[in-house]
């Protein structure tokens, strides 16, 4: 089995968010589970630098507004194939937007000069190598299953949505720019979104199936308030939708090989002196409550907001918070507001090291998400005995089990969980934590329950392995 992954980042080249971490993983895990994987990215100037030369093996002298070649590569172990499009990628600033913190005004020309080229990929093959199937990830693939089709090429195709917030919309002016037939511009059954043209819309409706990034996420998006518009295109693909969960690579997040931690530790008791140690690095006094961590994007969507006007039910009760993170310039003054209490330390930015070190030395870790696909903070949490409290929502629904009377007396508690995502419920299950953190025996139980829990690959690769079979050999 051949696959072509299509994606707009990929750990460990370029990143944004969860979306990289998966993309980058999959190659490895499905490896294992017998399917060969090629990753097609662009090429952003981070990228051209992690492949060196390489070699062309496709080209187009006319992709979008210049020419492009597809150039083959392996780097850090993933077989590559990188969109060397200078007009489109070799620029400063970040992925999608420009210095200025605005989107790159090409960036639908940008991602379907992707799709486009992953569907002569599939269509044409690269030297010997043609892919039995398509897996494209969020919008800026979105039209490869389109473009796909349109070439009456026979290559099934998969779509991911990794978060339906972010749809790729743009004018319908530009329909002829990015090579669209105008019969396909329709409200229903084709990619017209309020007017616009809509890449993640094209590719719920022209790809096979369709998955998304944990089971409860893909029940939410069949309702308004999950669905970002797009609840009664996805509820009419029911019969074609799956949840299969993220996984995390558990050999980098393994607490007892860590490099980036102070003391590594396969038991929680070893977490003390990691937590003694990241009280020092953020001159927290001693406190007889819990020691929480956030780290995350400073958005709405994570719920933060709830934690400013929660944070006095933690700190009244002897708990402390250390948050890194960057984001929202209103949530990122709040915070650095809230750091003036003793017992709450902020790090404004984001630093990979010192991710691993919170976690590794927190009691807990809070992730009040008001809609969260699937999350991958509680998953790394949970891997180093870092009990999380999160909102009941999509992945994280699906990946811990709340501290209920039925969960605690059978023992096999692993976090909190809070509904609905207010600042009042946020501040119960707060409440909550401290109480549990107080009895230590059934603290130290769930600790233990969180450090077996299974978060790896393992599962996950083996359902998206049936999947690439379903969808190409049907028979």
């Amino acid at each position: 089995m051949k696959v072509l992954s299509v994606a707009s980042e990929c750990v460990p080249f370029v990143k944004t968010g969860g979306l990289a971490d998966v993309v980058g993983a999959l190659p490895g895990v499905m490896a294992q589970a017998g399917v060969e994987m090629r990753v097609m990215l662009p090429g952003y100037p981070a990228v051209m630098a992690a492949i060196g030369k390489g070699e062309g093996v496709l080209h187009d002298d006319d992709l979008f507004g210049g020419p492009g070649r597809l150039v083959s590569a392996q780097a850090a172990g993933i077989d590559l194939l990188v969109l060397d499009a200078p007009h489109l990628f070799d620029r400063d600033g970040s992925l999608y937007m420009g210095p200025g913190g605005q989107d790159w005004p090409d960036n639908p020309e940008r991602f379907a000069a992707l799709s486009w080229m992953a569907a002569r990929v599939a269509a044409e093959g690269v030297g010997t190598w043609r892919p039995d199937l398509v897996h494209g990830h969020d919008w800026q693939a979105g039209f490869a299953p389109y473009y796909l089709k349109k070439r009456g090429a026979d290559v099934p195709t998969v779509f991911t949505i990794h978060n339906i917030a972010f749809h790729g919309t743009a004018a319908a002016d530009r329909l002829g720019a990015l090579r669209l037939d105008p019969a396909d511009f329709v409200q229903d059954g084709g990619f017209e979104f309020w007017g616009q043209i809509d890449a993640l819309k094209a590719g719920l409706l022209w790809s096979d199936r369709i998955t998304t990034v944990s089971p409860s996420y893909a029940r939410e998006l069949t309702r308004p308030e999950f669905g970002a518009g797009l609840h009664g295109v996805i509820e009419a693909r029911a019969g074609d939708l799956a949840g299969i969960l993220n996984g995390i690579d558990t050999e980098i997040w393994n607490p007892a090989t860590d490099p980036h931690i102070v003391a590594r530790y396969k038991s929680p008791r070893g977490k003390a002196k990691n937590k003694k140690a990241l009280r020092q690095e953020f001159a927290l006094p001693e406190a007889g409550g819990p020691l929480c961590v956030v780290v995350s994007r400073l958005t709405e969507q994570k719920g933060l907001d709830l934690l400013i006007d929660a944070l006095p039910a933690l700190v009244d009760r002897g708990g402390q918070l250390v948050l890194l993170g960057t984001g929202e310039a209103a949530l990122e003054a709040a915070f650095r507001d809230a750091a003036h209490h003793e017992n709450v330390a902020v790090h404004i930015g984001y630093d990979e090291a010192m991710s691993h070190r919170l976690i590794a030395g927190a009691d807990a870790i809070l992730v009040p998400s008001r809609f969260e696909p699937c999350g991958l903070t509680q998953l790394y949490a949970l891997r180093y005995g870092t009990i999380p409290l999160v909102a009941l929502t999509g992945g994280l629904a699906d990946t811990v089990i709340p501290a209920n009377p039925a969960a605690l007396s059978k023992g096999v508690a692993t976090g909190i969980q809070i509904t609905p995502p207010t600042a009042h419920a946020l501040a119960l299950g707060l409440i909550d934590l401290c109480t549990l953190y107080q009895d230590k025996t059934t603290w130290a139980r769930m600790q233990r329950n969180a450090m077996a829990q299974p978060v790896g690959w393992a599962a996950s690769a083996a359902a998206y392995a049936r999947l690439y079979h379903e969808v190409a050999d049907p028979a």
